[in-house]
């Protein structure tokens, strides 16, 4: 099969290195301002396009790893888009956090258009995109995930299939809900320990020996204890973005969305305030300067 993918950034060229090295699928990529250095991929014999629709002519199989829906629906619809040069048959994998009505919107044009559409975000980092041990939750038809599988397994460790088109962003969001969610509350409270002069040391090992271990914890250790963030390279303006989706996803059900207003909140207070760009595990220095404010 022939492989195209649009959106070569942090998550999108480990999977792009993974398809053409691990995998041995011919390549094609969007030549785009906000790819990674892709010299590796031009190396390994990848193909760079100038658009969209060029991606879709050289590929069986177009991966979308780009930021949320909007750039989603772009892409395939806009001027030189996908969808423009789909061929019949062809498979669009959306890797992307999108919104899942969105999501059920486009795959009936790319239906239209004779193809097929899987939504399949993914969880973990992009050390593990790079390492080939994502998880993949898929949504759509099942026997077209198997048609593809071999292609997604080069840079996965589990593809979950979930349910029907727009099930696997729907589950994403929640994901993400629960994990970001874990993380401004960890940063939270390490906000107030230390304006409590309580020592970050002292606070990972009672959190890590109760109720507060697990991955937020671990994602938020290094930066504590050392002010490094780099561990978990997700913007907070990207949290941001993507506890909003899940609260304009849930805003029609009858459930409670309390805490993640709350969240969205928070987040949106340290972008005001022009912390946007930092990684999420900086929460911790920038809610106490909030405080402090």
């Amino acid at each position: 099969m022939r492989i195209g993918i649009i959106g070569v950034g942090l998550m999108g060229h480990g999977i792009a290195h993974n398809v053409i090295t691990r995998g041995g699928f011919p390549l094609a990529f969007l030549d785009h301002p906000g790819n990674q250095p892709v010299a590796d991929l031009l190396a390994a014999g990848a193909t760079p396009c100038a658009s969209g629709g060029e991606v879709a002519a050289a590929a069986d199989v177009v991966i979308l790893c780009v930021t949320g829906s909007p750039q989603v629906e772009t892409v395939l619809t806009g001027d030189g888009g996908v969808l423009e040069r789909l061929a019949p048959g062809t498979v669009v994998v959306d890797c992307s956090t999108s919104l899942p009505d969105s999501t059920v919107r486009m795959g009936a044009l790319v239906a239209a258009a004779g193809g097929a559409l899987l939504d399949a975000p993914m969880t973990r980092l992009a050390s593990h995109a790079r390492a080939g041990t994502l998880n993949l939750l898929v949504g759509g038809d099942a026997a077209t995930l198997e048609r593809v599988r071999p292609v997604l397994a080069c840079f996965t460790e589990s593809i979950d299939h979930v349910g029907p088109l727009g099930h696997g962003h729907r589950l994403k969001l929640l994901h993400n809900f629960v994990s970001l969610g874990f993380m401004a509350v960890l940063g939270e409270a390490a906000a107030q320990a230390a304006a409590a002069d309580v020592a970050p040391a002292v606070l990972i090992d009672v959190l890590a020996r109760g109720g507060g271990a697990g991955a937020a914890l671990e994602r938020m250790t290094p930066h504590l204890l050392s002010g490094d963030a780099g561990n978990v390279p997700f913007a907070i303006a990207n949290a941001l973005k993507d506890i909003d989706y899940f609260r304009q996803m849930v805003a029609g059900s009858p459930a409670s969305h309390a805490i993640a207003d709350g969240v969205s909140a928070a987040l949106s207070g340290v972008v005001r305030a022009g912390g946007g760009e930092a990684f999420m595990p900086a929460l911790s220095r920038l809610l106490q300067q909030a405080g402090d404010a």
